[in-house]
């Protein structure tokens, strides 16, 4: 069973949602609702690949998809209705642009534009800043080919354009997935920097 263009794919776990946790050894319902986009499956396992596909991506490997994907909607009569993803049973179609990363056995892998950046936390400043993470500031996590061919790798400090985060939690850390355009600077080290031996005039 194969779809011409489209991965074929099922929730890890088995679950649409993860809205449960752990406390005691007792599972605890934590959200109830069905439109709260943090707490969809994020993580979907390959069945089967596209027609022709010839990438990277195997049978059994995991994608970090968008959070439709797998979400449940009321429709205009109040009935509950799985998404344009949902093929039959707990089995979904995912196509390229609905997936930002893959994970086989070398581990997460970005994907096409895709760029995972850690945040970082605030800064000393003598202004007084009530948040947690530096804005527009992170850590490149999971560099896609084309930032690795400009030169920025893992682990190195950037900035990226206003309101271009999108918040997922990867193996329990927080990350943004931001395409790579949105990068604007990678930082420099002052010192690797020559400075010069001559007082300006």
């Amino acid at each position: 069973m194969k779809s011409p263009f489209a991965f074929i794919v099922k929730p890890v776990k088995g679950k649409r949602y993860n809205n449960t946790k752990e406390i005691g050894g007792i599972e605890f319902i934590i959200s109830t609702s069905q439109e709260d986009h943090k707490y969809s499956n994020r993580e979907a396992e390959v069945i089967s690949l596209p027609l022709g596909y010839k990438g990277p991506i195997e049978v059994g490997n995991t994608l970090l998809v968008h959070h439709n994907v797998f979400k449940y909607y009321n429709n205009m009569k109040g009935k509950q209705v799985s998404g344009r993803s949902f093929f039959k049973d707990n089995l979904f179609f995912v196509e390229d642009e609905q997936f930002y990363m893959y994970k086989n056995k070398d581990g997460w892998n970005a994907h096409d534009k895709n760029c995972f950046v850690a945040p970082v936390d605030v800064e000393d400043s003598y202004i007084y800043k009530p948040i947690s993470n530096e804005p527009l500031v992170g850590l490149v996590k999971f560099p896609n080919k084309y930032l690795i061919s400009k030169g920025v790798n893992k682990g190195d400090r950037i900035s990226f354009q206003p309101e271009s985060e999108y918040e997922f939690n990867v193996d329990g850390e927080v990350l943004y997935r931001i395409f790579d355009h949105q990068i604007t600077i990678k930082s420099v080290s002052y010192t690797h920097l020559t400075l010069p031996t001559t007082p300006y005039v």
